[in-house]
């Protein structure tokens, strides 16, 4: 008899378990390729010109998404002096570059042509300073140099934006006056860098307000351009390198100018409510940024899959939630389905969002960050049923666990973990906005399909959207959430990272 009442609760374990995946199935359904494509096709229109952080299109893509929120159900929780919105407004910092430039002698390289400019120094008069080389930037190499109020070159070329933004930060540290970035080995190198972020440092450009408008920022130059700077040759300085004599290049003398000009701009993030029940107080964020980059001259550029895609996942997933919990089955835990500004800009809506959050940090259990997922990659032509997720397994081994066991269970996509590794040049990992919650702690899942040519170019288009692959891409997201929010125990944070900058 014993035995007999163990064999009926295993059954009665195994029924349970296929009718919660049955119940899981039936809504997952709702995020059907239909009203996805009417979604996308709304979001990458000519009408909402690129949707720009803070101009037009953004504004009107942000009231397309708080009245679909609206109509859903779900409930407005930013708190204004007019009552609850669903808009989390606030302002940024416009600048717009002026003359900015490095001049050696006669021979000056301009921002946006022979170099790039990053920062925010407004100087009323150029400067002139003598250059010395630092290396790659070890504090080996500082120690063999003086830098003090002086321009300080530094080979970056085997890293990327977050690496350059640390040397950048090291140089200043040991008393530089400017830091220079030799952000590639090879001029034709950098001169794609400048071909494909030109436009990004030359445009106006988007942060929050800087108290001290004197930070110097830093120069992007090539090889070549660098070894001007510094009097010298890329062999000589690859040598110095090597002999650990950075003495040896001498460095010269160079007149500098950076300038600009500075209005303020407001945006918004978009966030939708979905209380949960006996765990309401702990939160599941789900996010997408539905900004993109405007016009290139008269064309724009629509940003179907960057990142219309991921917003329209964000609306259906929120649509399916929220039928599930009408028709009795409501997650344990709350979800804020949120739709933020400025990803474009440098992580913007979602830095504010964690330095201003609606919800303790503290109760935040997840994000689930979707960003570009409605297209094939050059390297999944011939397995096109494919995922790159970047985070799962970094602060949380029990995320990763069910992640993969989510996707076996109901979707069965190719998991590509390419980008999820830490060495990877594109640094991936940094460079969403579930990076704002990993570097508090909170474990994060990056949904994402690789570039392609159409990438930040007019030609990211609808018509280029393969929506069966969206659709199923949301669905695993959706799946992931679900188990997340119903479980009994909370995710725990088994590997707390140490550049966290606050406390979960």
């Amino acid at each position: 008899m014993k035995r007999l009442g163990i064999v009926f609760l295993l059954l009665v374990s195994v029924l349970s378990l296929r009718a919660q995946e049955d119940v899981m199935r039936k809504y997952a359904a709702d995020i059907d390729q239909a009203e996805m494509k009417e979604i996308l096709t709304i979001l990458a229109s000519d009408a909402l010109e690129g949707r720009e952080t803070g101009e037009r299109g953004q504004k009107m893509a942000a009231a397309f998404i708080a009245d679909y929120f609206e109509r859903l159900g779900l409930t407005p929780i930013v708190p204004t002096k007019n009552g609850m919105s669903y808009y989390q407004k606030f302002e940024l910092e416009s600048s717009q570059s002026g003359a900015t430039y490095l001049k050696v002698k006669e021979t000056s390289f301009n921002n946006g042509k022979e170099v790039l400019y990053y920062g925010s120094a407004n100087l009323t008069a150029p400067l002139q300073s003598e250059t010395v080389f630092a290396g790659t930037g070890s504090d080996e190499e500082f120690a063999l140099i003086k830098p003090n109020e002086k321009v300080v070159v530094i080979d970056g070329s085997t890293g990327f934006f977050q690496q350059w933004k640390d040397l950048i930060a090291k140089g200043y540290e040991h008393g530089a006056s400017l830091v220079v970035i030799i952000g590639k080995a090879t001029d034709d190198d950098f001169n794609k860098i400048v071909s494909q972020y030109g436009d990004y440092f030359m445009n106006s450009r988007l942060g929050f307000k800087q108290e001290d408008a004197s930070n110097n920022g830093a120069f992007l130059v090539g090889p070549s351009t660098a070894a001007a700077l510094l009097g010298s040759t890329q062999d000589k300085m690859n040598k110095a390198i090597a002999d650990k004599k950075l003495s040896k290049v001498k460095g010269s003398s160079v007149e500098y100018l950076t300038s600009r000009e500075v209005e303020m701009v407001g945006t918004e993030n978009v966030l939708g409510f979905l209380e949960g029940t006996d765990k309401k107080e702990e939160i599941i964020i789900i996010t997408a940024h539905y900004d993109h980059i405007g016009k290139q001259g008269e064309e724009i550029n629509n940003g179907a899959d960057d990142d219309g895609s991921g917003t329209t996942s964000v609306l259906k997933m929120a649509k399916a939630f929220t039928k599930a919990k009408a028709n009795g089955h409501s997650p344990r835990r709350s979800i804020l389905f949120m739709t933020v500004t400025g990803e474009e800009k440098g992580l913007l809506g979602s830095e504010y969002y964690t330095n201003n959050p609606i919800f303790s940090l503290n109760q935040t259990v997840v994000n689930l960050n979707i960003d570009m997922i409605g297209r094939t990659d050059d390297a999944h032509k011939d397995n096109r049923e494919f995922v790159y997720l970047v985070g799962s397994d970094k602060l949380s081994s029990e995320l990763h666990e069910l992640s993969e066991k989510a996707n076996a269970t109901f979707t069965n996509l190719s998991i590509d973990y390419t980008y999820n590794d830490e060495s990877h040049p594109d640094r991936i990992y940094y460079r969403s906005d579930h990076w704002n919650f990993a570097k508090n702690n909170i474990p994060v899942i990056f949904y994402f399909n690789g570039t392609h040519d159409d990438y930040h170019k007019p030609t990211d288009t609808v018509d280029k959207i393969e929506f069966d692959l969206l659709q199923k891409r949301a669905q695993l997201a959706f799946y992931t959430a679900w188990v997340i929010a119903n479980r009994e125990n909370r995710l725990v944070v088994d590997k707390p990272t140490s550049e966290s900058v606050g406390s979960h």
